[in-house]
């Protein structure tokens, strides 16, 4: 029976490099993101599949229940659904005062009830056949909130919460879940957006950013744990912080 790992939030940088990197290990990958981005979720399977490679891409809206439902359904009609990965996020950065209910509310849903979603689905046929990893992905807000970003910090530390939840209750069913604190700006080209190219070619000089490529290759070690010794919650940093991003800079 073939492997299937799926990735819910595959963008240009971590989802595309954890996508990229659970392929090489053998397994079918799905990637999952909103239709508007159907065009990229194709080229990158399109990408995968070229190198040898097995990807499927599965535009999906993950804050709506029968859409999650129905993805989950597509995955296992793939093979048997190892590893789940919710790697979506919602950074945005308002004052408290400049935040809208709507803002604030898409951010939970995107942040928090699409985690919530894809971990209830998503961990169902794992606990079944006793074994899977179910796997986070957070931010530096999911643990500190700083200012001007209470919605994403809200959104974020709920999905903390939720991962710690389902670690007690799925643990015992074999179902491994973690999250991962990325505490650091990745080497994506948004980021080199908002910094210039000359800020962000220090940075990268320096070891201020996250490499795509490495945490995807923590994500598979907390995959691959022995079950005597799983690590539910794990943080990465570059090794020289950048204080245009770090909220404990006063911006």
């Amino acid at each position: 029976m073939r492997r299937v790992a799926l990735i819910v939030g595959a963008g240009d940088a971590t989802g595309g490099a954890l996508a990229r990197r659970f392929a090489r290990e053998g397994m079918v990958v799905a990637i999952a993101r909103r239709a508007r981005h159907a065009d990229k979720l194709q080229a990158l399977a399109a990408s995968i599949n070229a190198s040898g490679g097995a990807a499927h891409a599965m535009p999906v809206d993950a804050r709506v229940e029968s859409d999650v439902v129905d993805l989950v359904r597509r995955c296992e009609e793939l093979g048997e659904l190892e590893l789940v990965v919710h790697n979506i996020g919602a950074n945005v950065r308002f004052s408290a005062h400049e935040t809208t209910e709507r803002v604030f509310r898409k951010v939970w849903e995107l942040a928090c009830l699409s985690a919530f979603l894809v971990g209830r689905e998503g961990s169902k046929p794992m606990a079944q056949r006793g074994r899977g990893t179910l796997i986070f992905t957070g931010a530096t807000a999911s643990v500190r909130g700083a200012s001007h970003f209470s919605a994403f910090s809200a959104g974020m530390a709920g999905k903390r919460a939720l991962s710690q939840s389902l670690a007690s209750e799925l643990g015992p069913k074999g179902v491994h879940v973690a999250h991962v604190v990325v505490d650091g700006a990745i080497e994506t080209p948004f980021v080199r957006g908002l910094m210039g190219d000359d800020a962000f070619e220090a940075a990268k000089a320096a070891g201020g950013l996250l490499a795509p490529e490495a945490i995807a290759d923590t994500y598979l070690h907390l995959h691959q744990q022995s079950r005597t010794a799983w690590t539910h919650e794990l943080d990465l940093r570059p090794a020289s912080e950048a204080p245009w991003w770090s909220p404990r800079a006063k911006v």
